[in-house]
């Protein structure tokens, strides 16, 4: 796909060409994430599971967190890229390259101090703690690939390239589902096996994307001497990445307090939910996508003074995602075991999933729209407003709805499941509001901070 294809040519086209390869590239990254859990739920037993449905909701918080943070790259390198002014990419790119490394030695070292506190305080059923210990411990290890990844993947996404990142990941993902097998069926390492394969095959697809790199460019001069800090760049980067990666951060713990919550329940309950968390990671592709490519493309456009098609590309983005979101719902209502007996061989487990994920899946629909006035809002220098109300109605309704919801008597995993779509519903409402009063102003192009302030 031409880079300026983004900026030129019919909207829509432009928004699927770039969201395609990156939904693939996504779809791989969480396959590969998945397989941990389908392998161990088929060839290893229930504690094993709870081991890394735990662990892995948890690395996946961190995960979160570096690819929150790095949107801020991707947007500042996006306008950069939409103004022409390559001096400043180069900047970008240099600058990022020392913040995440800080960001990685940082996060590995809180991870090993907190390692055990976690444990503890995800009420992880006693069967599981030596499980989840080794597979935290394991995956902390090898988090410096992890962050390298998803920051190259972010960089080249602000350049307007989607398909390298696919590439790279597929890499990983290929590896990972060897080594799965190998490690779990083959050498019985339960939990620490699919934690190693995940590993290993991270650091694979980080050194071939360095090779890859190093002979293919960026697209613009950037030499060894660019490596360097600077602190407006660095200032700019985290302006706009920090309040994403601290919403996405935030919104990770709560999903491991609604966990915790959840944990009280039993082994097989504790199970059940890991296992419909890795599966909606899958069903909400598609909205996660294209918000990724409205935030790059809202910030290409908006550096290049195309608010309209900015906003042309966040309306398209919401009528694809819905699509494929009533489309999960419906079938989710009809019989969601299909779906959760692919991830274990437990029937108890397979049952218990499949009624959480049935009122879960409403909220298929509703993030659709969610997702991508986020993505808008961030390429347009309005993250602050995402993170907000995104904490809003996740400790204001979610978390405390499904406290509520667990103490009833008699209570189901499908009673507590409201509780993920109600909380959506209230920050579609904020959104929708917000959304509405910029239309007001006559500011839906991006305030000063998203776009001028930056170039």
């Amino acid at each position: 796909m031409n880079k300026r294809a983004l900026l030129e040519g019919n909207v829509y086209k432009a928004l699927i060409q770039f969201a395609i390869p990156f939904l693939l590239a996504n779809l791989l990254q969480v396959m590969y994430g998945a397989m941990d859990l389908i392998v161990v739920g088929h060839f290893a037993g229930t504690s094993d599971v709870s081991a890394v449905s735990i662990g892995s909701q948890v690395m996946s918080m961190v995960t979160q967190l570096v690819l929150g943070i790095s949107t801020g790259a991707t947007v500042l390198l996006g306008h950069c890229y939409g103004a022409g002014r390559r001096e400043d990419m180069a900047k970008t790119v240099g600058t990022a390259i020392w913040l995440f490394g800080g960001i990685a030695v940082f996060l590995t070292g809180l991870l090993l101090i907190l390692r055990g506190g976690i444990i503890s305080i995800m009420n992880t059923p006693a069967e599981a703690v030596g499980a989840t210990g080794q597979y935290l411990l394991i995956c902390t290890g090898g988090l410096v690939f992890i962050v390298t990844y998803n920051v190259i993947s972010s960089l080249l996404r602000g350049l307007g390239d989607s398909r390298t990142p696919l590439l790279f990941v597929a890499v990983a993902c290929v590896i990972n589902i060897v080594l799965d097998v190998v490690l779990v069926d083959g050498f019985h390492m339960g939990a620490a096996g699919a934690a190693t394969a995940t590993v290993f095959a991270q650091a694979c697809s980080v050194v071939f994307s360095f090779v890859f790199l190093k002979r293919r460019g960026l697209g613009f001069p950037f030499t060894a001497r660019d490596v360097r800090f600077v602190p407006g760049f660095a200032a700019r980067i985290l302006g706009t990445g920090g309040p994403v990666g601290l919403q996405n951060g935030l919104v990770g713990i709560s999903f491991l307090i609604i966990t915790l919550i959840i944990n009280r329940m039993g082994l097989v309950a504790s199970a059940a939910v890991g296992v419909v968390e890795k599966l909606i990671e899958f069903l909400m592709l598609p909205s996660v996508a294209f918000s990724a490519a409205v935030a790059a493309m809202a910030a290409q456009n908006l550096g290049a003074g195309r608010a309209d098609r900015a906003r042309s590309c966040m309306l398209g983005a919401i009528g694809c995602s819905i699509a494929f979101g009533a489309a999960v719902a419906v079938f989710c209502q009809i019989d969601g075991s299909l779906l959760t007996g692919l991830f274990t061989s437990d029937p108890a487990v397979a049952e218990a999933a499949a009624g959480y994920l049935k009122t879960y899946s409403l909220d298929c629909v509703l993030v659709a729209i969610v997702f991508n006035m986020n993505g808008f809002f961030n390429g347009s220098g309005y993250a602050a407003f995402a993170m907000a109300h995104s904490l809003t109605a996740t400790f204001l309704v979610r978390i405390p709805a499904t406290m509520l919801l667990s103490r009833l008597e008699g209570v189901t995993l499908t009673t507590i499941g409201w509780a993920v779509p109600l909380s959506t519903l209230v920050s579609l409402l904020l959104c929708g509001g917000f959304f509405w009063r910029l239309g007001r102003k006559k500011n839906l192009g991006g305030n000063a901070y998203g776009h001028s302030a930056l170039l």
